[in-house]
């Protein structure tokens, strides 16, 4: 039986980056994959993701979002990747909105750089934008994107160079616990570790169905468009991304374009999509779906829904109140885990990371993780 110090299960966004913090700190380090590098089966995939830090979610975020931009910084530099792009962000909806409001106080509260738009102002210094009078915006400079799939290779070619070893196309069939050591099992063998660090992405229901979490699997849509005209007037340095709220608790969000005349520009919805499993996802897009989503933006962003060009699912994994879990398994002391980041967790992926690693080796980080709580579904936990 091969034996490492830890073993990590899932290599997508946080478990890449868990490989590469625990082998950074010189640990024998064994990752298990159940399909290819930076696959398009999860949730880490789609050419980019929004970062921000006027976190509307909940201002608990901020401190770990500061973290996570000095750590995509290190991991560009030491990876040689272009991973973020800092094009700026636009929260927009009514004054008292989620996405607004919830951006300001997260602001407010941390001291974050961010300027506050009417609507005449934001058409004036984004035309493609066409918010309605009532309608406002939170511009935070340093927000952007960025791009999920060259971050996970950019992790796991660091963890491999590193020393970890990282086995593709070999999903995990059981995993056990003792008081001294963990035992993997899959189709190709029986690994042991002194401690297991479990990142599944939208198979949580089945691989930690004993932490008793409820957590629901959600399809999603990202739908790439050709603009009316062309990409030119959406180009990084004249598009920001945005996340617009309207009709209340409906959210659309968008980026510039980032490849070019072909790969035009990216749109979806936050939330509101199918309850699904990872077996049973219906991978193909659907008409109604396009016209859905050309519809909301019609009188938002016009032109930007010109010609559909390609879409992609994606999965979110989602808890009750939509926060992560991420802590030591409250049935195995040697078991990390995380996951639940429901469709906002890819910004932390370096910051994550470093948790995992500090959490597997020592059962401490000195990052708060109070909201993260695996117990805090428990009817036991106070």
């Amino acid at each position: 039986m091969e034996t490492y110090d830890v073993i990590v299960i899932g290599l997508g966004g946080m478990g890449s980056a868990a490989a590469h913090h625990l082998a950074a700190r010189g640990r024998r380090v064994l990752g298990l994959e159940r399909f290819g590098p930076a696959h398009d089966q999860g949730a880490s995939h789609g050419g980019s993701r929004i970062t921000r830090q006027t976190y509307f979610e909940d201002p608990a975020y901020v401190p770990l979002l500061l973290r996570s931009y000095e750590l995509w910084a290190a991991l560009e530099r030491d990876s040689g990747r272009d991973l973020m792009d800092l094009c700026g962000g636009i929260m927009i909806g009514s004054p008292d909105s989620l996405t607004v409001a919830g951006s300001r106080r997260s602001s407010e509260q941390w001291g974050l750089p961010h300027e506050m738009l009417d609507a005449a102002e934001i058409r004036r210094r984004f035309p493609n934008l066409r918010p309605q009078p009532h309608e406002v915006g939170l511009y935070e400079r340093k927000a952007g994107l960025v791009r999920p799939e060259e971050t996970v290779r950019a992790n796991l070619d660091r963890a491999s160079a590193l020393g970890a070893s990282l086995r593709f196309e070999e999903p995990v069939t059981e995993w056990t616990s003792s008081s001294s050591a963990v035992q993997v099992r899959t189709a190709r063998g029986t690994y042991s570790a002194g401690a297991l660090v479990i990142c599944p992405g939208p198979w949580a229901p089945s691989l930690l169905a004993d932490l008793g979490i409820p957590f629901s699997v959600e399809r999603q849509v990202q739908f790439f468009f050709q603009p009316v005209g062309g990409v030119s007037a959406y180009l990084p340095d004249r598009q920001p991304i945005f996340i617009w709220e309207g009709p209340p608790e409906t959210q659309v969000y968008g980026f510039p374009a980032l490849d070019g005349p072909s790969g035009g520009v990216k749109v979806a919805f936050f939330r509101g999509g199918e309850v699904t499993t990872p077996e049973t996802i219906d991978r193909s897009i659907r008409p109604d779906e396009i016209a859905a989503v050309a519809a909301h933006l019609a009188d938002r962003v016009p032109g930007v829904a010109g010609t559909y060009l390609r879409g992609k699912t994606c999965m979110y994994t989602n808890t009750l109140d939509t926060h992560f879990v991420i802590g030591r398994h409250p049935g195995h002391a040697n078991v990390t885990v995380a996951c639940g980041f429901s469709g906002h967790g890819f910004k932390f992926v370096p910051v994550v990371g470093e948790i995992l690693a500090d959490l597997a080796l020592t059962g401490a980080t000195r990052h708060p993780l109070g909201l993260f709580d695996p117990r805090r579904f428990s009817d036991a936990h106070p």
